[in-house]
């Protein structure tokens, strides 16, 4: 029947995906119950928290279907009631008719039996419930019989309900009903189960009402939840599991079609009662027929914890084990035993806190006091023996429950189920919280659970069990000391399995753990893990959505294939590292060469269909690569934690890779670029904190760099990265807009050192400027040149050590000089010879004459290009200037001038070396070129300036648009003018000024807008009351929008607008004459009306909206001028690299340098040198010693931060709180021992004096003679007394 529901009612309206897998498979009636959950939540996305209300009931209408309630069929008479009770517990009148008619099975049933004498119905009672005057927060409900398989409800609370899965379930039993609960056994709630629980992510399930140990054990979890932040600790989810029957006010709850929310009343009283708790995140209320009786809920409870122990921990089951159940035993009545049996029998462990009174101390009285050993089998009497041993047994455990339980009635049963729980006694462990102490409770709990995992799973190991276990719940603390101490040898296969789950459920601290203790990250790290890891992220993260995009993007394309790959398109359907490598193209840029690609086969492949079509005979044909080492582990470890905004976790991969400053910057520049892709404020924050962290992070490492050696740092700036795709530190910084690490001194040294070229940095700027316009001053002193300290040519054998050293690591290139320098070594490298001492010679390089030399030392260094450009550009505007205001001839043939002539040449020049400076510098591609083209303001600015000359240049030599072309060519003028802004960004005192007037216009085109919203409001009403009636556009824009705008600054036509003036103009109130131009006469109505606008409008304008705007001005001053120096430097380094990339004339004779490049590098083939100054190649050995001196700075660094961190105060309280939790501890253990050795000494007191009666007696009887004395000892009177 309910097979058939479910395929009339639910299938249609499931996923297709799963109407097949339903079809295909063979449901049975469990599988039903479990499918129809799971049909609605394909449909609608899981509820996260609670407060979401008011789904719609058919939303829910499948549960009344599904899930049953219980109602008593049968009146079974309860004889101390005098009949008006049934045994269930309801009275003879809430029976139903049928029920209280059939006296022949009344008097034949003794005892009423849920299963016998109920029947199910549709459940009445299910949705949220609002705890009206105590908290506004909701929490779930289901009413459901007791029969109600788990699965069923595991399903709706982790799928309907959007409870998170657990990774341990803490089941808390007994302590209900009035039985007082202790101080010590609330300190161990609080203290040690619910803190426990917080740290690994628990669920709680308890009675859920307002009485005993439930009570208690939700305040516990209130206060946690108040006292931590969000995202410290994991939020603990505690579920009450109750009898239906039990709970007060329970028809409040009832509505056959869900309550969202239900409003149920709960007094606020300190007494204890049977209300729900309103500190519980969700309820489950058993039904089973019964009213005001307890342990109905015993055997769902049971079975729904054996349920739940066979799911898998982790992120949708990802984990390497099944949730661990434990349950805790406080205090308890005799009817607990059957459900305690009942758990032990399916090796749910259980922890007995022994001293919380009831059921508690018996089972910790029989379990520590009695054994099933103490009489022995005679020899030859084996079976008598054993029966001698159990009678004994039952005997002695009798006894214990006789001591505790005096009065209970039926004494055989309850032996009975003691000495089954006995049997069953490996899986129970006693905690005596009164001796222990809260502290210790999370490793008793631990230790119980390995115990019951070692009972259950034969072939583990316990450390195994116990590592899984910690894992599980993040506790590194215990993992490092009781399994990572030295005695247990770890195999790096045997933590391969465990470092998957620590990278996918996000715990750096275990990830650490395992890679300091036998990991080797080299084998582990295969290109087909490194796949799943990138399977594994969450959907819920930004970087899941982008990986699906491209994946939806590839499969389309493969389906749009040959034939052939049809078939291979629909099977390679799961996430590969192609997806990756396009979504890092897309947020690293062009900057780096695409990552993985070569890995798949995809190398040199720049056509994205080709590419998609390689890819896909590779999944369809071979998967090889899957099994291929990861080269640059440590870096594809900590791209994958930054996409996933996992910061601790990505910072501890920074700290295990080399190219620490380059992968700081990368990570900073890829998380700045989900940051603008990111919508959720928190996460986007958060990845802004992370980038700044990591920006700070390269510049501390590169400042210790820079203290170590300078020319090596600079050689750290320039050396090209083939971990990260050829790219260098330099270009990242700028990709990255790292402006604090370009505000480093070092990185402004290398600036200016590239900037000032093989001149000294302390020449003055006129003497440049002489050299210009006279170039053989170069050979003078007037300008100085730095100095070039090289070997001993003579007596190469003698060079110091350092210096070779130095040219393992490669040389600082500044100038053109070092670039010759370099390439004479290089060339020469082959020509090394030993001397008789063994020491490498390499012979003299040829050298420049010096007239050559020193010239291309002068006309190489960027600011000559800077200063002859600007020079030049000046020369431009003063020639533009003269050509439109002056010179500019009429159309041909009267015009053009020479001049103009001269002009457009120029112009030509310049729009050269943009052609140039965009497409034959570099080795981009063209696409890559033109959208880095793109991005910069100042280019954009280029292409207006030529755009509007080009349009001005061709309508100015026709006669029809020659005024238009005119029009062009003044607001060119203009365009170029403003272009000046950017050349004068190098300047120190003028570069930071243009930033802020860069971040005022921000402010200024939000001020335009409240000013035109005003303006056009009085524009508009203030022309309409003056003239009633005036068609004329022109007059109505002027006076609309221009006259208004006038008023700002004090021009006001008073004599025009206000009419009480005379106004010396001819007007007309004729229409006929105002239609044709004449001026239209005052309207004198309402005079009074305008001058008061005018008021107003003045007061708001000249007041309240030019205030606004300077303390707008005022604000963005000083926030900006407290940066603004960052800012200057950071944009220094884009015009250095503009400059540095020109040739050293400028327009318009920078056309001889266009032809002398073009035959340097077209025709002869020489390659550029100067590329060498920004972008560095070293060998392997200079490369493997460079990243060796990064790496040792690298540690010294964090060798430093941590030394300062255990320094600061917080983490010497914290060291001083261990140490006092440390001595408390000591101090409990030493009570401990003295309260033991008393003991002892009044044992052997006992001893002592039960001896010496013996002896005196013995000696008195006169049975045993003895040849001499017997020995003689004091003995204190109050043994003798005792």
């Amino acid at each position: 029947m309910l097979v058939t529901l479910i395929k009339r009612e639910f299938l249609p309206r499931c996923s297709p995906l799963l109407r097949a897998t339903y079809r295909h498979g063979q449901a049975c009636e469990a599988e039903a119950v479990l499918v129809a959950p799971l049909c609605f939540s394909a449909r609608l996305p899981a509820l996260t928290t609670p407060s979401r209300v008011a789904r719609p009931a058919e939303l829910q209408s499948w549960i009344p279907s599904v899930i049953k309630k219980r109602v008593c069929t049968t009146f079974v008479e309860d004889s101390f009631s005098n009949g008006h009770l049934c045994q269930c517990g309801g009275v003879r009148e809430s029976h139903a008719s049928v029920t209280l008619n059939d006296y022949f099975s009344s008097a034949i049933v003794s005892h009423w039996e849920s299963a016998k004498h109920s029947t199910e119905a549709p459940t009445d009672a299910f949705g949220e419930v609002e705890f009206a005057g105590v908290s506004k927060r909701h929490s779930y409900f289901l009413r459901l019989s007791w029969d109600t398989p788990p699965a069923t409800a595991y399903t709706i609370m982790t799928t309907q309900w959007g409870m998170p899965k657990p990774n341990l379930v803490l089941s808390v039993a007994g302590g209900v009903g009035r039985s007082k609960v202790k101080t010590w056994v609330r300190e161990v709630l609080r203290q040690g189960l619910v803190r426990a629980a917080q740290s690994t992510g628990a669920w709680i399930l308890s009675g859920g009402l307002r009485e005993g140990v439930g009570r208690f054990l939700g305040e516990a979890v209130r206060d946690h939840a108040t006292a931590a932040s969000s995202d410290s600790l994991t939020k603990v989810v505690t579920v009450g599991i109750a009898p239906w029957g039990l709970v007060d006010h329970r028809e409040q709850l009832v509505n056959p079609e869900g309550s969202f929310p239900a409003e149920y009343y709960v007094p606020n009283r300190s007494q204890d009662s049977c209300y729900l708790d309103n500190n519980y995140q969700a309820f489950l209320l058993v039904d089973d027929g019964s009213e005001g009786r307890r342990g109905g809920e015993a055997g769902f409870r049971a079975r729904l914890e054996n349920y739940i122990s066979h799911q898998r921990t982790g992120k949708w089951g990802s984990g390497t084990m099944d949730i661990p159940v434990l349950c805790t035993l406080v205090s308890g009545e005799p009817y607990m035993l059957e459900r305690l049996d009942l758990s032990l029998k399916k090796c749910i462990p259980w922890l007995v806190l022994a001293g919380s009174g009831g059921l508690a101390d018996l089972l910790s009285d029989v379990l520590e006091n009695v054994s099933a050993a103490s009489i022995l089998p005679a020899a030859g009497a084996e079976g008598e023996g054993e029966v001698a041993t159990k009678t004994d047994l039952r005997e002695r455990v009798a006894e214990r429950v006789m001591k505790h339980f005096p009065s209970e009635p039926d004494m055989d049963k309850l032996v009975d189920k003691v000495l089954s729980i006995y049997q069953s006694k490996e899986l129970i462990s006693i905690y005596h919280g009164e001796q222990e102490g809260p502290d210790d409770f999370d490793t008793v709990l631990l230790k119980a659970l390995v115990r019951a995992s070692k009972l259950r799973s034969v072939d583990s190991s316990p450390s195994t069990e116990e590592l899984k276990l910690a894992l599980t719940w993040n506790r590194v603390d215990i993992a490092r000391t009781e399994l990572f101490t030295g005695d247990i040898q770890w195999k790096s296969e045997d933590l391969e399995g465990y470092m998957t789950d620590a990278l996918v459920n996000d715990k750096p601290q275990f990830v650490r753990l395992f890679t300091e203790n036998g990991l080797n990250i080299l084998d582990y790290l295969t290109l087909g893990r490194l796949e799943e890891l990138y399977r594994s992220i969450s959907d819920s993260c930004l970087t899941y959505t982008l990986l699906q995009r491209r994946l939806s993007e590839r499969q389309s394309a493969a389906t749009i294939s040959t034939d052939v790959l049809n078939d291979a398109a629909r099977q390679a359907k799961a996430l590969t590292l192609y997806e990756v490598s396009q979504l890092l193209e897309d947020l690293l840029g062009d900057i780096c060469e695409p990552f993985y690609r070569d890995y798949l086969g995809l190398g040199g492949i720049t056509s994205k269909r080709k590419s998609i079509k390689k890819l896909t005979k590779i999944l369809h044909e071979d998967r090889g690569y899957r099994k291929r080492r990861c080269p640059y582990p440590w870096a594809s470890l900590l791209i994958w934690a930054v996409l996933q905004n996992h910061g601790e976790m990505a910072v501890y991969f920074w700290e295990m890779m080399t190219e620490s400053v380059l992968s700081a910057l990368s990570a900073c520049k890829l998380l700045r670029e989900l940051c603008k892709l990111e919508s959720e404020t928190e996460t986007k924050l958060s990845m802004k904190e992370l980038a700044q962290r990591f920006e700070n992070l390269a510049h501390d490492v590169f400042s210790k760099c820079y203290q170590s050696s300078e020319s090596r740092s600079f050689v750290l700036l320039k050396k090209k990265s083939a971990m990260w795709g050829g790219t260098t530190c330099l270009k990242m910084a700028m990709e990255a807009d790292a402006r604090h690490f370009f505000s480093h001194d070092g990185v402004q040294t290398l600036l200016s050192q590239i900037w000032w070229g093989e001149m000294d940095r302390s020449t003055e700027v006129w003497k440049l400027i002489v050299t210009l316009f006279l170039p053989p001053l170069c050979y003078t002193n007037l300008i100085s040149f730095r100095e070039v300290e090289e070997a001993d040519e003579g007596n190469p054998e003698e060079a110091p050590q350092g210096k070779d050293m130095d040219w393992l690591y490669a040389e600082t290139v500044f100038s053109f000089s070092d670039m010759k320098r370099i390439q004479a070594k290089s060339e020469e490298s082959g020509a090394i010879r030993p001397t008789s001492r063994g020491h490498p010679v390499r012979p003299p390089p040829s050298k420049r004459p010096f007239v050559l030399s020193r010239w291309r030392q002068f006309w190489y260094a960027p600011v000559t290009a800077f200063l002859g450009n600007v020079l030049m550009y000046f020369l431009f505007l003063l020639l533009f200037a003269y050509v439109l205001l002056v010179d500019f001839k009429p159309p041909p043939p009267k015009g053009p001038a020479p001049l103009e002539l001269l002009l457009y040449f120029w112009v030509f020049t310049i729009v050269c070396e943009e052609i140039r400076g965009t497409f034959f510098v570099g080795s981009m591609t063209v696409r890559q070129r033109i959208r880095q083209y793109a991005q910069d303001v100042w280019h954009k600015c280029d292409l207006i300036a030529i755009s509007l000359f080009l349009i001005g240049l061709c309508c100015r030599m026709f006669r029809d648009t020659f005024w238009f072309g005119r029009a062009a060519l003044c607001l060119d003028y203009m365009v170029f003018t403003l272009r000046l802004i950017h050349i004068f960004a190098i300047h120190k005192q003028l570069g930071p000024k243009i930033i802020i007037v860069g971040k005022m216009m921000k402010d200024v085109f939000f001020f335009l807008f409240f000013l035109a919203v005003w303006m056009m409001a009085y524009g508009v009403a203030n022309q309409g009351l003056i003239y009633s009636f005036d068609p004329s556009a022109d007059r109505i824009l002027r006076r609309v929008f221009y006259r208004p705008y006038l008023h700002i600054f004090g021009q006001i036509p008073v004599e025009e607008m206000d009419s009480g003036f005379e106004w010396s103009v001819t007007c007309t109130t004729n229409a006929t004459e105002i239609d044709e131009g004449m001026e239209p006469c005052r309207d004198t109505h309402h005079n009074w009306l305008v001058v008061i606008l005018l008021v107003v409008y003045l007061l708001v304008t000249n007041i309240l909206l030019i205030n606004l705007l300077i303390a707008m001005f005022s604000y963005t001053f000083t926030k900006v001028q407290e940066r603004s120096d960052k800012y200057w430097k950071f944009q220094r380094f884009n015009v250095i690299a503009e400059y540095h990339s020109r040739p050293c004339l400028a327009p318009p004779f920078i056309i001889f340098s266009h032809f002398h490049l073009f035959i340097k590098r077209n025709i002869r083939k020489v390659p550029s040198e100067k590329i060498h100054q920004f972008a560095v190649e070293l060998q392997e050995k200079a490369t493997s010693r460079l990243m060796t001196w990064e790496s040792i700075q690298k540690e010294n660094f964090l060798s430093a931060e941590g030394k300062k961190q255990r320094g600061s105060e917080a983490e010497r309280l914290k060291r001083m709180s261990a140490k006092v939790d440390g001595v408390l501890k000591q101090t409990a253990e030493i009570k401990d021992v003295d309260r033991r050795l008393r003991a002892l000494e009044t044992e052997m007191e006992f001893c002592s004096a039960t001896l010496l009666w013996m002896a005196e007696a013995l000696s008195q009887s006169g049975v045993l003679k003895a040849s001499k004395s017997p020995p003689t000892r004091k003995v204190s009177p109050s043994s003798l007394e005792s």
